[in-house]
């Protein structure tokens, strides 16, 4: 596949997410709560995280913003739902590493979460697509110390 269309299909997943969010709204029952917001840009993001026993049972975020915010936003919440808080701690350092532009194990499938590594290429743009994995962050070191 040519850059152009890699480039081109990973707009179109970007924009899937974007405008056909998954997993969005709150949890009556969530067990963590966390509302972070970019005021570089005026994202911001409301996420609610049921926590049990150690596993990420569910997610939902609500919020305003840019299409990576809000596109990144519905594709972390998918990734760590049903997950270890480990492994979605692990998915969110793996996420910042590929922000920051470094080479990632080929053996990692991050599925549509890898339409955002154009991103890496546009500093100002970096914090628009870590905002919602930075809320997960501080949601699940919330809930482990609760």
């Amino acid at each position: 596949m040519s850059f152009k269309n890699l480039d081109q299909l990973y707009r179109s997943v970007i924009m899937d997410h974007y405008k056909k969010p998954r997993n969005k709204g709150s949890l009556e029952d969530g067990s963590v709560t966390i509302d972070l917001n970019n005021p570089t840009c005026g994202d911001r993001i409301h996420l609610t995280l049921q926590v049990t026993n150690g596993i990420v049972e569910n997610a939902k975020f609500d919020g305003e913003g840019c299409s990576i915010s809000m596109a990144s936003a519905s594709m972390m919440t998918q990734a760590v739902k049903g997950k270890p808080v480990e492994e979605a701690l692990n998915l969110s350092t793996i996420f910042s590493d590929m922000m920051l532009g470094k080479e990632l194990d080929d053996s990692i499938d991050l599925g549509d979460i890898e339409s955002l590594s154009g991103v890496s290429k546009f500093p100002a743009r970096i914090k628009c697509a870590t905002l919602a994995w930075k809320a997960m962050e501080k949601g699940v070191e919330n809930e482990s110390h609760s």
